[in-house]
């Protein structure tokens, strides 16, 4: 199996930053909602992963990580949609919106 020094760990992981960083800020605010939903089918993977990390640890510390990655996992997912929730909520019609709608048609 192939070991990562600490430095190499860190240094991926400064790129993947890097990367998610650059990505992420060129991309157009109407976008961004699709890319939500996108992302939250991302993270029910990462939750179904670390439940199959969870079942298959054996020691009391690989259980408790396990344990936090799912807590964690849930609670991104969770939130994921909630925000996108909100955010569709931007593009809908307020009742007021729609009653002085129906009046201008009225007239």
């Amino acid at each position: 199996m192939i070991e990562l020094s600490a430095f190499a760990a860190l240094y991926i992981f400064m790129l993947a930053a890097f990367t998610g960083y650059e990505v992420i800020a060129k991309v157009p605010a109407i976008l961004h909602t699709p890319l939500m939903s996108g992302s939250n089918f991302v993270h029910g993977i990462v939750l179904v992963g670390a439940m199959v990390a969870l079942g298959h640890a054996e020691t009391t510390a690989g259980q408790a990580i396990g344990f936090i990655a799912v807590i964690l996992g849930a609670g991104n997912a969770v939130g994921g949609y909630v925000v996108t929730e909100r955010m569709l909520e931007m593009f809908q019609r307020s009742d007021k919106d729609k009653k002085n709608n129906k009046d201008g048609e009225a007239n």
